[in-house]
């Protein structure tokens, strides 16, 4: 399998600090989060001559811009026209960069508004922007999060929206928590749409929000290792460590210690 982990492990790095990181530890690509404050330096905000220069470290590297985090999100109709127009921007950002994929949210559904209304939004955002995704060569995927964790819902969008630049990211653990479904159940539903997939572990209880280095807490990522295998598929796993929830270690000390346990879960299971 191939592995990231997102700048939230590294938020302070400049990006050839990043990559050289990712590089040394044995990673195969890197997730910078936009507006976020992080030190990569990648945000809709940077001129053509830095992408370009962006775009060419990145593959002199040999680690890739697997993806693109962005917070865009759709649900509430006081600002969804500015949130389509901020995901073009990221889209073209991406595009530019050399990144192929720029992970969205479906977004927290606002009071007094019922989800069927909610989803239709969505649905109407995400159709707004997949050609034009398309033309540009990058897929606009939706997270499994906030109000959208159950996959039931985020399956209904894909199969509404239903453009081959328009898919997933499978966060393991949110559908598990509070979307009311299994690791099987959530990946037997998406597995058409999976592009990306977000890894860490804490508890599976809808109310206890805990995050813990992976093999320590209440996700078994050996599943979700078989699963995906078992579908062919050829994507990245990207590693999020929050350090608002999870302590502010730092990279170096965390990100070699989980990769150890992916790999370790892989030759487990035969899959290495």
């Amino acid at each position: 399998m191939k592995y990231a982990f997102t700048s939230f492990s590294a938020p302070q790095l400049g990006l050839e600090e990043l990559l050289a990181l990712a590089g040394r530890l044995g990673y195969d690509a890197v997730e910078p989060r936009l507006s976020s404050r992080h030190g990569h330096g990648i945000e809709p905000e940077t001129d053509g001559a830095a992408r370009a220069a962006i775009r060419r470290r990145a593959e002199e590297s040999g680690v890739a811009l697997c993806c693109l985090g962005s917070s865009c999100r759709y649900t509430d109709p006081a600002t969804v026209e500015r949130q389509i127009e901020d995901t073009r921007r990221c889209i073209a950002l991406a595009a530019d960069v050399g990144a192929p994929l720029l992970r969205v949210f479906a977004g927290v559904i606002p009071e007094g508004i019922g989800r069927e209304e909610a989803r239709e939004r969505v649905i109407g955002a995400l159709r707004a922007v997949a050609d034009e995704a398309g033309a540009r060569g990058v897929t606009v995927c939706v997270e499994t999060h906030d109000d959208w964790s159950d996959p039931r819902e985020v399956a209904a969008i894909m199969r509404a929206v239903d453009h081959p630049a328009v898919g997933v990211v499978w966060d393991v653990m949110h559908p598990l928590r509070t979307g009311n479904a299994t690791m099987a159940e959530a990946f037997d539903l998406l597995a058409p749409w999976i592009r990306h997939v977000h890894i860490h572990d804490g508890s599976a209880r809808p109310d206890e929000r805990k995050f813990v280095p992976i093999g320590t807490g209440d996700l078994d990522h050996r599943e979700a290792l078989r699963l995906l295998r078992g579908a062919g598929y050829d994507g990245y796993l990207s590693g999020e460590w929050l350090g608002d929830w999870m302590g502010h270690e730092p990279g170096e000390s965390h990100l070699p210690r989980e990769l150890a346990t992916m790999r370790g879960y892989e030759r487990e299971l035969g899959l290495a």
